[in-house]
């Protein structure tokens, strides 16, 4: 495995050259899909931060909200298999613009939902767009980043996701306030198509073909692009990279961990709502503030195994380090989070819960552009997404049942997949890569 070069890679966001080049554009492409990201947070959160408002104009209870969260996560999880498979034969260029136009209307059209079965359509159709996001960011890091960085640009991928959900919840009480629910949709719809402009205007080809990319960072982005199980250019089939391990490895980590991720997605501003008797205001004072953790998650996890790489580990193991340290916060975070009685001890516990979610799931959402090479990293990506919906769908029936007297079992389930999660990992990717068995 080649070390990182003495020298520091070029910094994001500098000026262009007199030559028409533009120095560190890779960091740009990823700058652009992390404020994806934030747009992507922003628009499913806003049905969460505003589900108060919305069920007490329309008459809608918990069962409803989960419902509808569920119509959600069965598109989201059928369009990731569909939207990574799309990835890797259209591109990323056109790829990100097919799903954030997509899942921007679809936010605009909640204002015109009057029921839970509009409701539970124009959810549907949320998903579907916004699942590309996912296998789309891997896919772009594996073209644009080398081995070593791809950890640290995931992480500022994932850091997008944490500060889409920070901003949200303070935005959305704003403008609900300002617009009610009707407007704030109809006002977040113009974010994701607005984005479309400088994406299709910067990412002209890829980093091989790229006219705006200097010579010096086309060879310091590909000459560091060797993946472990080395397959040609063609895709494997769904069936063919199920056949490996590694695969499996990937898509049972991310159905026992994503599900965590999504419990407080979904559920944190309805658990504020219950368990604290908060108002739209008060959730949108409170309900960010875990967040915070997650981005320093994201870009702790991605350094650290930067970090480890550039020191001669390997990057399967620098990886798994990263994991067991996520599961390390994890773990202790949700159980304190099951016995805390107040609001500020609730935030701080979840705080470091999802601070160490986030350390391990970057790692695991670089391991498809790890494993394989050619143009089956979207599909592995997308494959794992659905399954990581999954298991959400699971949690999410299981929430209103669970939490009928106490979110205390909201918090126990999510411990007990934190040890599954990093298992799956540590059993399935093991260090000789390649094999079918």
């Amino acid at each position: 495995m080649k070390t990182a070069p003495s020298t520091p890679p070029d910094l994001p966001m500098q000026s262009a050259h007199p030559s028409g080049t533009v120095s560190g554009l890779r960091w740009w492409i990823i700058g652009l899909i992390a404020i994806a990201t934030i747009i992507n947070y922003i628009d499913r959160n806003a049905l969460a931060v505003m589900w108060p408002g919305i069920s007490s104009d329309l008459g809608l209870d918990k069962e409803a909200y989960a419902l509808v969260v569920s119509f959600f996560m069965v598109a989201y999880g059928i369009s990731q298999t569909i939207s990574g498979r799309l990835f890797d034969r259209v591109g990323t260029r056109l790829g990100f613009v097919l799903s954030i136009t997509l899942w921007s209307v679809a936010a605009g059209l909640h204002a015109l939902a009057r029921g839970l079965g509009s409701f539970m359509l124009v959810r549907a159709l949320l998903g579907l767009g916004e699942a590309g996001n996912w296998p789309g960011a891997v896919k772009s890091n594996a073209e644009w980043f080398p081995v070593r960085e791809r950890a640290f640009a995931q992480g500022l991928f994932n850091a997008g996701a944490s500060l889409g959900a920070v901003i949200s919840a303070p935005l959305i009480a704003y403008f609900y306030e300002q617009l009610g629910w009707q407007g704030t949709f109809l006002l977040i719809c113009m974010l994701g198509l607005l984005w479309v402009i400088p994406w299709w205007f910067i990412n002209k080809a890829t980093p091989d073909k790229h006219p705006w990319l200097s010579e010096a960072e086309r060879q310091h982005i590909l000459d560091g692009q060797t993946a472990v199980v080395e397959t040609t250019e063609k895709a494997l089939s769904v069936q063919d990279l199920l056949s490996y391990r590694q695969a499996w490895g990937v898509i049972l980590a991310r159905l026992f961990l994503d599900p965590i991720w999504w419990l407080f997605v979904s559920w944190l501003p309805i658990y504020l709502h219950d368990q604290f008797k908060f108002d739209i205001k008060q959730i949108g004072a409170f309900a960010w503030f875990p967040y915070v953790g997650a981005a320093l998650g994201s870009l702790t996890g991605g350094w650290l195994a930067g970090y480890l790489i550039r020191r001669g580990v390997d990057v399967l193991n620098a990886r798994k380090i990263c994991i067991g340290l996520g599961a390390a916060l994890m773990l202790p975070g949700l159980v304190a989070s099951a016995f805390t009685t107040t609001p500020e001890g609730a935030m701080l516990t979840i705080f470091v819960a999802l601070m160490g979610f986030q350390v391990a799931i970057g790692n695991i959402q670089t391991l498809p552009g790890d494993l394989f090479s050619g143009k089956s990293v979207g599909t592995l990506a997308g494959i794992s997404g659905t399954g990581a919906v999954l298991g959400v769908l699971v949690t999410t029936w299981l929430v209103p049942t669970l939490t009928q007297t106490s979110y205390t079992p909201f918090f126990v389930l999510a411990a007990l997949l934190v040890p599954l999660g990093f298992l799956s990992i540590v059993v399935l990717i093991r260090p000789n890569p390649g094999s079918n068995t």
